[in-house]
C-alpha cells in the first residue's frame, strides 16, 4: 500500500495539505509565507524510528542542516525532534551524543529544539535524556506532556519546577487503559487541569535565555485543534486576567485553519507544527485517521479520471 500510494500523483497533492514539500528546500518558502501571515513554525523532518545506527547518524546531520537552513533563511522557526529517530530505540549513548549535536547547533543559532513524547515505552527514558540535556546547561529545549497518561500532572508539575517549556498534547498513540484514559471526556478534563497548572506558572522559563529574535519565548505551548479546549484557555486567562501572549498555541499544518487565523486575528501567539520529507506517508495515514472528512476527500479522488 505504501508503494501503490506514495507512486500515486494525485497521493501526494493530497498529502501536501498537510506536509510542506520533500525537502528544506520546498517547505522554507511555506515557513516563510506563514511568517508573513503572522505565525512562528516548528519544523519537523519526517522519518520514523531508526534501525541502524547509520540511518540515526544520517537523520542527525539532516536536522543539523535544517537547522543551518533557517538561520540562512532568517525565518521563524524553530525544530521538533523525535528520540527514536536519532538512535534511542538502539543505544541511548548514540541518542544522547547526536541529541547534545543538535542542541549545541541550535545554540550557536540562537535557537531551540522540542523533544517531541512519543508513545509510553519511551516516556521515561525521553525525560530522563532531556533532564540530562538540561544537566549539562543545555536550556534551549522543552518537551510534550500527553494529557491521555495518568502519569502526566505528576510530570509536568515537576517539569515545571526545572523551568521546563511545556508543550501540551492529548495523545496519539493506542496505549492501554492501565495508564492512559480510556475515555475521551477524561483525557479532554485532564487537559484542560494541566493547561490551567500550566498557565498558574506563568512565570515559567523567566530565567531561561530567550533567542534574541523572539524565536521560542518561555510561555506554555497548548497544542490542540479542539475548540473547546482552546476556549476554555482562554477563558482562564480572562479570569486570571492575564494577556493573551501569556500561552502560544500549537496547530499542525493543514489542520482548523479557521482556529488558526481567529487566534491570530485575536491577537495570541500561534505556531505552526510543519512537517517536511521523503518519509511523508505514515504522517499523512496518521492525519487520514483522525478524521472521516480527510479519508473522504482521499477515496473520492482516488475515482476521478
Amino acid at each position: 500500500m505504501q508503494r501503490l500510494i506514495t507512486n500515486w500523483k494525485f497521493a501526494w497533492q493530497a498529502a501536501s495539505r498537510f506536509v510542506a514539500g520533500s525537502s528544506i528546500q520546498e517547505a522554507i518558502p511555506i515557513v516563510r509565507d506563514l511568517n508573513n501571515r503572522g505565525f512562528d513554525v516548528t519544523l519537523d523532518h519526517l522519518g520514523e524510528s531508526t534501525t541502524t545506527t547509520e540511518e540515526a547518524i544520517r537523520a542527525t546531520d539532516q536536522i543539523l542542516e535544517l537547522l543551518d537552513a533557517i538561520d540562512a533563511a532568517a525565518i521563524r522557526a524553530n525544530v521538533s525532534v523525535k528520540l527514536t529517530q536519532i538512535g534511542l530505540s538502539l543505544d541511548q549513548e548514540l541518542c544522547q551524543s547526536n541529541l547534545e549535536k543538535i542542541l549545541l547547533r541550535a545554540r550557536q543559532y540562537h535557537n531551540f529544539v522540542r523533544i517531541d513524547m512519543e508513545d509510553s515505552p519511551y516516556t521515561d527514558e525521553t525525560l530522563r535524556i532531556y533532564r540530562g540535556m538540561r544537566a549539562k546547561g543545555h536550556d534551549n529545549t522543552g518537551v510534550v506532556i500527553q494529557a491521555y497518561l495518568y502519569r502526566s500532572e505528576a510530570d509536568a508539575k515537576a517539569l515545571l519546577e526545572d523551568g521546563t517549556r511545556i508543550r501540551l498534547v492529548k495523545g496519539a498513540y493506542k496505549e492501554p487503559a492501565a495508564i492512559a484514559y480510556p475515555k475521551k471526556s477524561d483525557v479532554d478534563a485532564n487537559y484542560d487541569k494541566l493547561a490551567n497548572i500550566m498557565i498558574g506558572c506563568r512565570t515559567m522559563g523567566a530565567d531561561s535565555p530567550v533567542g534574541v529574535d523572539g524565536r521560542f519565548p518561555p510561555v506554555p505551548a497548548i497544542a490542540t485543534h479542539d475548540a473547546i479546549r482552546i476556549a476554555n484557555v482562554k477563558a482562564e486567562l480572562a479570569q486570571q486576567h492575564l494577556p493573551n501572549g501569556t500561552v502560544e498555541f500549537q496547530m499542525l499544518y493543514g489542520i482548523r485553519r479557521d482556529l488558526q487565523e481567529q487566534c491570530i486575528r485575536e491577537g495570541y501567539p500561534v505556531r505552526i507544527y510543519v512537517p517536511y520529507g521523503t518519509h511523508w506517508y505514515a504522517y499523512y495515514m496518521r492525519r487520514l485517521a483522525e478524521r472521516p472528512a480527510n479519508v473522504w476527500f482521499f477515496l473520492s479522488n482516488y475515482f476521478r479520471k
